[in-house]
């Protein structure tokens, strides 16, 4: 495992060295550390990394070495990654539909927990797996608000059909355990409680003493904003499951994604070219790592560079400034972000305020770019190459 190969100091040392003309991912492998030590030292149960939000094998190797040793797999492919990156990890299928060659693989490889949130399915597992060894785990939906959008749409059983899928699991002779999920970056701790409780009354309806509940993930990232209160929400889950289940209260499992790694990253885009009308257009669009932009919206803290990678001075328009000219540029106005690609859809949502002064060959520094980038970029129109660099820390 290479866990150390640290090139740079920060990523402005790299930009103003190198002069990148391709999208650069940094990854700072402390920071990576530090969030993970967070989880397992704060989370009151089995913390499993969800593969899904960014598979490269520096990330892996540097949570096995932090010490997390369970991982949320959605695909063989994720499957035979970790079995092969992490020799002996926990591994917990918990994509709820699989084909039955993707069962059987999974069974092959040793996967320890399955989920499901229909009754052919359940069938599917039940013809495949030993009764007695394999985790069950029952997925249930709830029409809760509070993340940035919700995961109940495709996948979850509606309560009362969850708790007969959880009665014929506990029936056939498997481990009867329940999940659910409360959507994307919820920094709010009331979908949690809700669904805790649900859980509850769940495992009383089915009449089955779970082993284990896993809360999902969802964990937010700080998005370039402030630090999520990470600990609140474990303590908030930790009394929920009190409250809901008291003396029988289930195990607790987590799959945090974009929490554990997103704030690991940091993203660089080159300016290719400026508008008449102000607008940007840079190497890297909604094609390429800012696939989620839409979505989710801009990041915060996105920092404009010089191309030597020195930072550009902005200040309010109006404030007063010490010489006009160098206040003319350092105007922050609003400026549309266009990608690389030739279709008018590659646009990010904004626009985004910047220094007057930002133009072609600077650089656009956005953080918390370490989840959902690689993985959902795409190749079209011949773009999306992008370079990845080791580097110390992401500030400086």
């Amino acid at each position: 495992m290479d866990l150390t190969r640290t090139l740079w100091q920060h990523p402005r040392a790299y930009l103003a060295a190198e002069q990148p003309e391709d999208p650069v991912l940094f990854f700072a492998p402390a920071a990576l550390r530090t969030r993970a030590r967070l989880f397992l030292d704060g989370f009151p149960g089995l913390v499993t990394y969800a593969v899904k939000a960014n598979p490269e094998g520096a990330v892996l190797d540097n949570l096995a070495a932090e010490g997390l040793r369970a991982f949320d797999v959605a695909s063989p492919a994720e499957i035979a990654l970790v079995h092969g990156r992490v020799p002996g990890a926990a591994m917990h299928y918990n994509n709820p539909v699989r084909s039955r060659a993707e069962i059987a693989f999974g069974r092959a490889m040793g996967v320890a927990s399955w989920s499901v949130d229909r009754a052919g399915e359940l069938a599917k597992l039940r013809e495949a797996l030993d009764p007695g060894r394999a985790e069950i785990a029952v997925r249930f939906k709830l029409p809760v608000k509070g993340a940035a959008y919700d995961f109940g749409a495709k996948f979850g059983a509606e309560p009362a059909r969850a708790a007969a899928l959880l009665a014929e699991v506990a029936q056939a002779g498997f481990v009867p355990s329940l999940t659910f999920h409360p959507g994307t970056q919820c920094a709010d701790p009331a979908p949690w409680v809700a669904y805790v409780a649900e859980a509850a009354s769940i495992a009383r309806s089915a009449g089955v003493e779970v082993a284990r509940l896993n809360v999902g993930g969802g964990f937010p990232s700080a998005r370039g904003g402030a630090e999520p209160d990470l600990a609140g929400l474990f303590e908030t889950i930790a009394r929920a499951v009190r409250s809901g289940f008291g003396a029988s209260a289930p195990a607790l499992v987590c799959e945090p994604g974009r929490g554990l790694v997103a704030d690991a990253f940091a993203h660089a885009a080159r300016v290719k070219g400026v508008g008449e009308d102000g607008a940007l257009f840079l190497n890297d669009g909604i094609y390429g790592a800012f696939a989620e932009m839409p979505i989710l919206g801009l990041v915060g803290g996105v920092q404009a560079l010089d191309p030597e990678g020195r930072k550009i001075k902005g200040v309010p328009e109006g404030r007063k400034i010490k010489a006009v000219p160098e206040g003319d540029a350092a105007a922050l106005v609003p400026r549309v972000i266009f990608g690389p690609t030739c279709d008018s859809l590659d646009v990010l949502p904004g626009p985004l305020m910047l220094p007057r002064a930002v133009g072609e060959g600077c650089y656009l520094l956005t953080p918390g770019m370490g989840a959902y980038s690689t993985v959902t970029a795409t190749s079209f129109n011949g773009f999306g190459t992008l370079r990845q660099i080791t580097v110390e820390r992401l500030d400086g």
